[in-house]
């Protein structure tokens, strides 16, 4: 459609997501063995038939912009693409990105395309499948100035967490309480949906008449949507509510973002990956195929390019170009694999001196972790958070809500137990 630009918010800092954020920016982190993050929303986007894309992006963005220039390559003439919008000093303004509003804000001179009628703005670290197309329909049919998409959540005990939206007559939205932490705020948002009652969470997706993001945008200098320029808009501007019911997880924090990849590995997921008819697309590698030896591998994800011997591998999700050696045991664990491989003649040189190789050495147990990429385990390791810490923080290993996380290109010495 040449009337909709889409715009992915991918320009934070991830701190949610630290350390899996240290040297990458949150769209950026692997998911699922095989994707990255920026690949659901890029997905949903093309798959509505919405192909003008632009991603905002600032910190740690080289692996970002590096995904997207080798994935995403469309038809030269279909007048669509999928761009990297990095933030610039200009001469006017020396300043970076201060939110998700002023990002767009100091974008807008790049969309003065006149044939560009929706601007359609997204989160990067969300899991969902979702027709976008529908929700524009929506927009249009409800002649709306802003939409927001919204999710119904049944459980009280995540609500804090997220952005509530209040509505009014006609079902138009009239307020919204960002994490909220008032009791009456929280039932005076309840409705009812099929007979159940429910809140609706803020999903972050929000399409704008391009006339009236301008006009909020230049109006003052407020920085973000959720907090400020969509609240701010009730009293003046239609402003819809779209209830999508289908499968929506927030998975910007480790504990989420933990529980969705391994959620994955069940035997019917919430989300379907499987569907040819809406696929979600990453970069093609051309990697060989996964190369098992005598191992037991149950309830896991085991991507291409693998190479697993003699190993025990129990709900977890094993990433592109895993070495596992034998006698290893991996559960409730996400392994993110390398982005390469370790040459044959080193690895023969580092096995016979002693040394880790990359990837899981031998006799090691590894449980409720997530190693990093191009990690080297030595044999003999334990990583099972043995002292059962919530939080905790080194050089080479962090524990965030009880997960042991290994920094990317950490070697852990042989017999070390975490």
């Amino acid at each position: 459609m040449r009337d909709v630009l889409c715009v992915i918010m991918g320009g934070g800092r991830g701190t949610r997501l630290y350390p899996l954020t240290k040297e990458r920016c949150k769209p950026a982190v692997p998911l699922a063995g095989k994707y990255r993050l920026i690949d659901i929303p890029i997905s949903n986007c093309l798959n509505s038939g919405l192909n003008k894309i632009y991603v905002l992006t600032q910190f740690n963005s080289e692996s970002l912009n590096k995904h997207i220039t080798r994935t995403y390559k469309l038809d030269a003439f279909s007048e669509g693409f999928v761009e990297i919008m990095a933030a610039e000093q200009t001469m006017e303004d020396t300043k970076w990105f201060q939110g998700t509003a002023d990002a767009v804000r100091r974008c807008l001179k790049h969309f003065n395309d006149p044939a560009l009628k929706y601007i359609v703005v997204l989160s990067g670290d969300q899991l969902y499948k979702m027709n976008l197309k529908e929700m524009l329909d929506f927009h249009k049919e409800k002649r709306a100035e802003i939409t927001l998409a919204c999710n119904p959540t049944y459980e009280k005990k995540n609500l804090s967490e997220l952005g509530i939206i209040k509505l009014g007559e006609n079902n138009r939205i009239v307020d919204f309480f960002e994490k909220p932490k008032s009791q009456h705020q929280l039932e005076d948002s309840a409705i009812v949906i099929d007979g159940k009652k429910c809140f609706l969470s803020s999903m972050g997706i929000y399409i704008f008449n391009k006339d009236v993001l301008i006009k909020l945008l230049t109006r003052d200098n407020k920085t973000d949507f959720g907090k400020e320029i969509i609240p701010d808009a009730f009293s003046a501007q239609v402003t819809e509510a779209f209830i999508y019911k289908g499968y929506w997880r927030d998975i910007g924090s480790i504990k989420n973002f933990y529980d969705e990849n391994l959620i994955l590995t069940e035997p019917v997921p919430s989300i379907n990956f499987f569907d040819e008819n809406w696929q979600i697309f990453t970069r093609p590698r051309h990697l060989p195929p996964l190369k098992v030896k005598n191992s037991k591998i149950s309830k896991s994800i085991i991507s291409e390019g693998c190479i697993i011997e003699s190993a025990s591998i129990k709900h977890s999700v094993i990433g592109l170009r895993s070495r596992i050696e034998k006698k290893t045991t991996i559960e409730d664990s996400i392994i993110m694999g390398c982005d390469f491989y370790q040459d044959l003649g080193e690895i023969v040189s580092d096995k016979t001196s002693g040394k880790p190789i990359m990837g899981v050495g031998e006799n090691c147990v590894i449980k409720k972790a997530i190693l990093d990429k191009n990690v080297k385990i030595g044999n003999d390791v334990k990583i099972i958070n043995e002292k059962k810490l919530t939080d905790f923080k080194d050089e080479k290993f962090s524990i965030k809500d009880g997960i042991v996380i290994i920094h990317k290109n950490s070697t852990i010495s042989p017999g070390t137990i975490i």
